[in-house]
Order: structure tokens, then sequence, then C-alpha cells
């Protein structure tokens, strides 16, 4: 709810309030500086530096017209003063003149609290004292008004106490034997009284202007103490530093009509303005019993009388708030409020949009603050760890989320549990295309070996699946059907826990908080598209991770990876094109291959709809495809099989190397390609269809391939009569392409940058080994600030992209350029394509909400960056 939507009722503010905001108050002259009711320090011309913090934020409430405790502040500096009984004596009788109440009067009682605050928030200032006015006369009647008499007589205890050892010079181990030695309240404080006119230098006094001179003595000893002092030197605070003095009306009433509390404006778990906290009845107490607090809407008048108050404090301070109060009679006042320092991201979520809505600030400032990291983590699941779980291992933080499952050693296991309404977490060495259908069936993914670029981490980014891999020392028996973390051994079956986001695995079943952003980040995403010039795409290899991106705000499709759509069921299609005997065999599996692919895209492009979709034609590594030793289907098969084995599969046959060796096989998928575009297009959609080639190093690589794609293009045509619009591109993924990107955008109309590919090569990195024997030692010596495939390099992965860029639009200055490796989900290289003027990046599904704020930060940032520019050069 908006700040606008309420205003304040009559009943929010009380008479004294009132009086306070339309007349200031004159007090009575006292030695030393002026006594200072709440709400007049700026008038005179006091800041925090005199006024405490305490005095400073009370002055602001009232400013605000909100309802405060009937108080006064002695400056800084001027404490001494109200050790003198003049002084006193004036600030009794004009905390009796804000509150409209009297000391002694037995129909509507008062007291006094005194407090202590510094400049700023700091640690090691004095306990409040308060119930000054008590006396062994009045006692039993302020019981009776309030009906719960332990916490009157606790905080009169305490502020006997205190006033006894440092203001009355009686010895604290004195007082503390006493007060162990007689445990009944009442005794307590008569034990203390009977002490006090024993060992004092003067007796306690039932006159309260005395009990507040030496409470004020008592609170500046304390202040002045050695042990205070020691606490100042810490926090590299001046030992001399002066504490401004409070004097708080303490208003007296039945338990059932007054009480204190702490509130904070947002539920949490929801992060709408709903007022959450704890209500005590009778006398404030420091440290309240654990257990006794009541739910704000047992609150006589229920939260409605916090809203007003809460509204009022969100849009003055433009963050989520937490209020100190009291109640007496039905009447609400407060103690202190302050911005949340923590608060809740559905919370800071809601309020940035409120604010917007508002009008209390912009839009951009809305979308400023909630950051790519914070989307992050409202789209996914978190575990709720409540200190003492028992970690088994740590790995790299492959897919963000959390989830909880019985362990499974393999894919077929995995699918058996799944169909029977298992939770179960996948965990192996590595995994390959053959362990797809088991990962999708998983709540999570775990390896000990691949990097976040590796075949898991990238399947189960695309699935939304969280995922750890790399996990150093995890070894997997799955003969003996268990899993060793070091020297825990875990057998199939176990529970465990995993946060993709952390890279942590923890034994058992924890809590997960439920994923679910606020509507309110719609919101903000919506406002964020309008803000950014960048573009965002999702990597997606099938409709129905189409079908999320879209609802995730994705514009199209960056990536569709061709050979992701021969994963599970149907790897035998391409392994039977891969291992053909004879070139009719190898035909056989091509016509299959084709029939296979034209329903894929037919499908993709019906649920991409008017919109670009990048097709990358295949880019099998060949280990990836090919079936393990002695997994083959004849002996014939197994030899073939060994043949095409290679020693560096990631710099071996795939790619457009692959399809020259084979020229079948990009026809083929070209020919499917546009016939599924044509039948698609019959029915009005139009998808954007761009065709890439990967993996090019070669501008007669590059050629050779555009001219298959051209013949299949012209091949449909002919057959359907629908010349397929397209645009035929390549993806940028080794430095020699980099290199040579004005002569390859001869051949292109587009150029996607593969940073996953291309970070392995500039650097020479295996990106399924480097990650967890090489980068985590790299980055404790400080070589690395970050894994080079979570965080473009830009200083030589970035400059080979730079280079590209500028070669490539001076051949060709219409040229579209992206990114589709990983790093199109991670905000500091989204920030740097953006920097570099590419047109869009593409990232996993999940990530596309993540995408969408980092261009929206960076074209802010930008923004700010051209004012400041614009600025200086005026001031030139």
């Amino acid at each position: 709810m908006s700040v606008t939507d309420r205003e304040a009722g009559p009943h929010m503010q009380s008479e004294s309030t009132r009086a306070r905001t339309e007349a200031p108050l004159t007090p009575p002259e006292t030695p030393g500086r002026a006594l200072v009711p709440y709400g007049q320090g700026r008038i005179r011309g006091f800041d925090a530096e005199e006024l405490g913090a305490h005095g400073a934020a009370m002055d602001r409430l009232v400013a605000l017209g909100l309802p405060v405790v009937p108080g006064l502040t002695v400056p800084a500096g001027a404490g001494a003063s109200l050790c003198e009984p003049d002084t006193a004596e004036a600030s009794v009788g004009l905390v009796e003149q804000l509150s409209g109440r009297r000391i002694g009067d037995p129909a509507r009682p008062l007291l006094l609290r005194l407090s202590a605050s510094a400049p700023t928030e700091i640690a090691g200032l004095p306990p409040d004292l308060a119930c000054l006015g008590v006396t062994s006369g009045n006692v039993d009647d302020l019981c009776a008004i309030i009906g719960r008499a332990e916490a009157l007589f606790e905080v009169w205890t305490a502020t006997v106490r205190m006033i006894a050892e440092y203001a009355l010079d009686v010895p604290g181990a004195v007082l503390d034997d006493a007060l162990l030695d007689t445990p009944e309240p009442r005794a307590r404080i008569e034990a203390l009284l009977s002490l006090v006119e024993r060992h004092g230098s003067q007796p306690f006094p039932d006159d309260p202007a005395q009990q507040l001179a030496l409470a004020a003595r008592a609170l500046l000893r304390r202040w002045d103490s050695p042990r205070a002092r020691r606490s100042r030197r810490a926090q590299r605070l001046p030992a001399e530093l002066a504490v401004a003095l409070h004097v708080q009306a303490l208003r007296i009433g039945p338990a059932d009509h007054s009480g204190y509390g702490t509130a904070v404006s947002r539920d949490p778990e929801t992060g709408r303005l709903s007022p959450q906290g704890s209500f005590f009845r009778g006398v404030r107490r420091s440290a309240p019993p654990p257990h006794t607090g009541e739910p704000l809407d047992r609150l006589a008048g229920g939260t409605a009388l916090l809203e007003h108050s809460l509204l009022t404090l969100e849009r003055h301070l433009r963050a989520p708030v937490s209020v100190d109060f009291e109640v007496r009679d039905d009447e609400i006042s407060l103690l202190a409020a302050s911005a949340q320092l923590r608060p809740p991201l559905r919370a800071s979520v809601c309020l940035a949009a409120d604010l917007a809505q508002d009008g209390a600030i912009g839009r951009d400032e809305a979308v400023r603050r909630i950051t790519p990291a914070q989307v992050q983590e409202l789209l996914h699941p978190q575990l709720r760890l409540a200190g003492g779980e028992e970690l088994l291992v740590k790995g790299l933080p492959a897919s963000p989320g959390a989830a909880t499952g019985a362990v499974v050693l393999s894919s077929e296991r995995a699918l058996e549990l799944a169909s029977h309404g298992t939770q179960v977490v996948l965990v192996a060495a590595e995994t390959t295309p053959a362990d797809v259908p088991g990962m999708l069936a998983s709540t999570a993914v775990l390896t000990g070996s691949g990097g976040i670029a590796s075949h898991a981490a990238v399947v189960a980014r695309g699935a939304g699946k969280p995922a750890v891999c790399g996990a150093d020392g995890l070894r997997v028996d799955v003969a003996a059907g268990t899993v060793t973390f070091g020297e825990r051994v875990v057998r199939e079956g176990d529970p465990v826990s995993l946060d993709g986001r952390t890279g942590t695995v923890y034994a058992g079943t924890l809590s997960v908080s439920v994923a679910g952003p606020p509507p309110e980040l719609s919101t903000l995403l919506e406002w964020a598209d309008g803000t950014r010039r960048l573009g965002v795409r999702v990597n997606a290899d099938t409709a129905a991770e189409v079908d999320t991106a879209l609802a995730l705000g994705a514009e199209g499709v960056g990536l569709c990876r061709t050979e992701h759509q021969f994963l599970g069921e149907r790897l035998p299609l391409i392994r039977r094109m891969l291992l053909a005997a004879d070139p009719t065999t190898r035909d056989e599996a091509l016509s299959a291959l084709e029939h296979a692919q034209h329903e894929d895209f037919t499908a993709l492009l019906a649920a991409v709809g008017n919109r670009p979709v990048t097709v990358r034609l295949l880019d099998a590594p060949l280990h990836e495809f090919l079936p393990a030793p002695g997994e083959a289907q004849d002996e014939a098969e197994e030899q073939r099989a060994a043949a095409l084995r290679e020693a560096n599969p990631m710099l071996g046959l795939r790619g457009v190397r692959l399809a020259l060796l084979h020229e079948r096989l990009y026809p083929a998928q070209a020919e499917a390609l546009f016939t599924a575009w044509a039948e698609v297009a019959a029915t009005g959609v139009r998808p954007e269809l761009e065709v890439m080639i990967p993996l090019v190093s070669l501008p007669e690589e590059l050629a050779a391939a555009a001219a298959n794609v051209r013949g299949a293009a012209e091949a449909v045509a002919a057959r359907t009569g629908v010349e397929v619009p397209y645009r035929l591109g390549t993806m940028i993924e080794t430095p020699r392409a980099a290199l040579l990107a004005g002569e390859l955008a001869e051949h292109a109309e587009f150029f996607s940058f593969g940073t996953n590919d291309l970070t392995q090569l500039t650097y020479g990195f295996s990106r399924d080994d480097v990650e967890r024997q090489v980068l985590a030692n790299y980055q404790e010596r400080g070589f690395l600030t970050a894994s080079p495939f979570a965080r473009l390099d830009p200083h030589g992965v970035g400059a080979l992209i730079a280079l590209a860029v500028e070669r490539a639009r001076r051949v060709r200055p219409g040229i579209k350029l992206g990114v589709c490796g990983e790093h199109g989900g991670d905000p500091d290289s989204i920030a740097f394509c953006d920097d570099l003027g590419l047109d869009y990046v593409s990232c996993s599904a999940h990530r596309v909400p993540v995408a969408r704020m980092a261009a929206a930060h960076s074209a802010l940032r930008q923004r700010s960056d051209d004012e400041r520019s614009d600025e200086s050069g005026s001031a030139r």
C-alpha cells in the first residue's frame, strides 16, 4: 500500500503532541543550558551533536507530525546541570506540562525515565533509569492501577541499584549480595532501600526531582567510568565524548490498555505493509521475560494504531522501518524509530514499488534499489540454516536454488524413485547426455568433477535445478551404493540437502524456503525493461524451455543448441549417425535425425512466436555422445567408437569440422528447420530466424557451411514454394575467429560470442577440470578475483571480443552482435557487454530476470556517468 492511501486520523496524536506542534513551550529559566522539549531542537538551533541521536530522532518524529512520548533533552555538555536541584525541579515541571499529568496524581499517575544518547549510535551507553517518582508510599497504588506488580518492582529495583552505586556511593558488591539473597520482588527493593539508608551518602529520596538529580549523576558517572572509556577507545571515539540526557514521561495505566513493544513495518514473508512485532503489558523493561509478548493485533485498537506512523516513516526514510512504542490509555507514542538495517528482501522490493507508484521516488530509483543478485535470491529457494548442520562438502555453485532429497547414483534409479513421488538428488562423478532424463527427474544434481560451464551445470541451469559441481573429495562407488565425502560415507537413499547458490551440501533433510517473488518484482522488472538498452534472450532447446523463459521476460531465443535435442531417449539417433558403418547407414540415420529435428523445430518456432530465434547447428563434442567403453551394441560398433575417441575432444571433431566431414549433416538440419518455419508461418506466426554455424576458425569453413545452409533453403523453397527469411551467422568461440572477425563478417550477418569456449581456448583452461583444481587456488592467492567462466575476463577474453566487435562493424556496420555463453547471465559481464554496445545477451531461462535487472543497472550507471561528465565539462 502506498503512503498516500492513508491520512493521519485524529486518534493518532495525543493532546500533548498536538499542543507541542501548535505552540513552543518555554521552560522555566534554569542554570546552564536550556531544557529542550522534544520537537523544538531545530527551532532552537541544535543538531545531533547537542541533542544526541535520540533527541535528534525525536525532533524529526515530531516534525513529521507523529506522536512521541513526551519528554525533553538536556543538551550534550550541559548534563551536569541536571544534577542540580533547580534544573531537576524545572525538568519535572516541564515534563508534567508536556504530558498533561502530574507525578503523584492518583487518577492519572506519571513517572519519569532518564536515558542518555551520543551524537551517533554507539555501544556502551548507560542503561535507562525508569520509574523515577516511585516511593514506598505510592507503590501499592501504582501496582493496583497497573495490575502487574512484578514489572514495576523489577524496573524500580534496577534504577535504585544503579543510583545507589554510582550516585550514593554504596559498594556494588554489597548491593549484589543483597539482591542475590532476596529473590522476592518487594523484598528486594526494601533490602536495597535499607542498604542505601545504612551505607549511602544519603537515604534514597521520595521527592521526584531529587531522584532525577541523583539519576543524572549516576548516568554521568557510569558514562565516565574506566570501563566506559575503554569501550569508547575500542570504538575509536573520544574518551571525553559528551552525551545528551533525556527525561521522558512514563505514563501509568491499566495493563489492559497500556504497555510497550516493538514493530517493523512490513511482513517479511509477503513484503506488504503489515505491522509485525510484539506487545508487552505493564511497565517497560529493558529485557522482558521470554515468551511473554503478545501479537500486535491484541493491542487495544489493533495494528491500525501503528499503520499511520509506519507509513509516514517509510515515506520519510524511504526504507522499511522499525519502531519502539508505548501505549497508554489506548494512545500510542513512539520511543524510537529507524530504518531497518537488514530488511527482508521481499519488504525492500514491495516498498520500492510502493514508493515509486506513490511518486515519492522515480521509477529509475526504484530499479536501482534492487540488485540483480537480489532478483536471483527471490527466484530460487534457499536453505534455512539454524546452525549445527553437518557440512558434507563444498563445491562450485553451478546452478542456484536449494533442494533436499535421497541420494541416487544413476539416472535409472532417479527415474524409478521419482516416478513414485520420492525427491532425489543425483550424485555422479560427472554427467553425460545419457544422464539428462535422470537429471530432469531429480530435485538437484551433485558432481565430483566439472565446473560451472560443465555439462551438469549447463543442463541444470537450463532446467532450473540446483547444482553443485566439482565437489572436492567426492568419490562415487556405484557397485557398493555409496558416496564418500572425505572420511564421511553416505549410502544411496540417505537424505542430503544442497544449496546451488553457495555450493554447500549438508547431511540430512533441511528446511527449504519456498521460492516465489512478490508481484511487485514483476513491476520493477517491467520498469527495468523500459530503462535498459541491451536485449535479453534465452538459451533454450525445447518449446517447454521457451515457454518458461518467455514467462520470465525473455525477448526471444539467443541460442538453441540442436545437439541438446538428442539427449536422453534420442541419444541413439545421433550415435547412429556418428557410428554409421557406411554411407547408406549414415543417410538412413540422417533421415531419422532430420525427421526428429523437424518435430522439435516446429514446436520450438511455434513457442517462440514473432520473436528472434537463433538456432545453432550441431556442435557435438564426441566424448559427450559416443558410448562409453564397453557400452556399444556390438564389437564392430565398439571398434568404430574407439577409433573416434579423442585425447582432447573439446578441441577435436566437433562443430563445423564434423559437418564438413559429413557434408549431409548441416543440410539435413537446415532443411528440417526451414520446413518447420514454413509450416509455422502458414499459421500466421513468423519467427525471426537466425541460423548459426559453430566453432569456426577459418573464413573458408564458414563459407562452405553457409553454402550448405543456402542450398537447403533453396531446396525447401523449391519444394514448398516458401522462401524462408533468415539471417546466417557464426559463433565466435575461438581466438582466431575473434582476430579474423572482419573476414568472417563478409559471410555472416550476425555474431554470437560463445564465451564458454572462448574463455577455455583463450586461457588454455579446461572448463571441466580447471575450476576445482586450479581456479580455487588462484583465487585464494589473489591471481584471479573470480572464475573467468563465471565472470567475463575483461582484459583477455573481453579484449578479444572488443577487437572482434570493432573489426566486424568496420566491414558490416549493421552486423547484429550478442553473447550466448554463460556470462550472459552474470551482472558484471552484462555491464561489459553493454559498454561494448552489443545488441543482446542470452542466458539460461531462470537467469533471464537477473539479466534484465543487470542490463537496466548498467544503463542507469552509464546515464549517471554521462551526467557527471556533462557537469564536469560545464564546470570547466
